[in-house]
């Protein structure tokens, strides 16, 4: 159950609204690095926990302030359009700028939802749920989401740095604020688990038996022209789940056989030369 206050999360000002940054925010909502994407992740996250009913709580806090996050960054977008022409007369009549700047907002913006936010990026591509990473491991599912929260953090910063509007900017540096909340939320569930070696490899639970450990934790040079390169992950440190030492092998060679399918099969469609 939800419940919903009318009251935005944090206050939305925009002095100066700017169709075109609009356009921009579209990505906050409905990129891949957005609000939509987070809350259904979490929420998809949360519907399938099993275990310590403390992980699915705060995953499904999280998705639903995310949701609010949604909600103060449409506002955004519908202030930033509020003067916005609404025709090619209107644009050109009132200054040459704003004629500029509608050629380089979102037309759909106009067209399709009356100069208010919609569910797509900043290109105008609807979020299609395809980046919503819910597995059912709490391990992996806790990495997926400090990586999106980083994302995210690196989407408002560049939003921050695209903008003069104050109103603007005071929004996104709590947006900012909250992404490193976030982020470290996500990573203090790892140290709550015992820490990165006691979580990896992620799954924890799979037997040694199951994997053929002489590959385990060696770095493989592909490469035909570079060197291999030189880490901790290449020359003999200690690997992050504490089971293994990094390797490396510094020329790639095959340990498979020749892929040959044979001859076609008749009725197969294939050209009789094939059969």
């Amino acid at each position: 159950m939800f419940y919903h206050s009318g009251k935005l999360q944090y206050e939305v000002r925009v002095d100066n609204p700017d169709p075109v940054f609009a356009k921009y925010l579209q990505q906050a909502i409905g990129g891949v690095e957005g609000e939509i994407r987070v809350a259904m992740q979490y929420m998809f996250q949360a519907m399938g926990a099993r275990g310590d009913s403390k992980y699915r709580d705060m995953l499904m806090m999280t998705a639903t302030e995310e949701l609010s996050h949604i909600e103060f960054l449409g506002h955004a977008v519908a202030l930033n359009l509020q003067n916005a022409p609404l025709d090619a007369q209107e644009a050109a009549a009132t200054d040459p700028v704003v004629g500029a700047i509608m050629g380089g907002m979102n037309p759909r913006h106009v067209l399709s939802s009356g100069l208010s936010a919609m569910p797509v990026n900043a290109n105008g591509v609807p979020f299609d749920m395809s980046h919503v990473y819910a597995t059912g491991n709490i391990g992996a599912d806790m990495l997926a989401n400090a990586t999106a929260e980083s994302g995210g953090r690196v989407l408002a910063s560049r939003l921050y740095n695209m903008t003069d509007d104050k109103g603007m900017k005071d929004m996104l540096s709590f947006l900012i604020a909250r992404d490193t909340m976030h982020q470290q939320q996500w990573l203090a569930v790892i140290e709550d688990l015992g820490g990165i070696e006691a979580c990896m490899p992620v799954p924890n639970s799979t037997p040694e038996s199951h994997e053929a450990m002489e590959h385990s934790y060696y770095f493989l040079n592909t490469s035909i022209d570079e060197e291999t390169p030189q880490g901790v992950w290449t020359n003999g440190g200690k690997a992050m789940d504490g089971r293994g030492t990094y390797t490396a092998k510094d020329k790639a060679e095959p340990m498979g056989q020749v892929p040959d399918l044979g001859k076609a099969r008749p009725k197969s469609g294939a050209q009789k030369e094939q059969m």
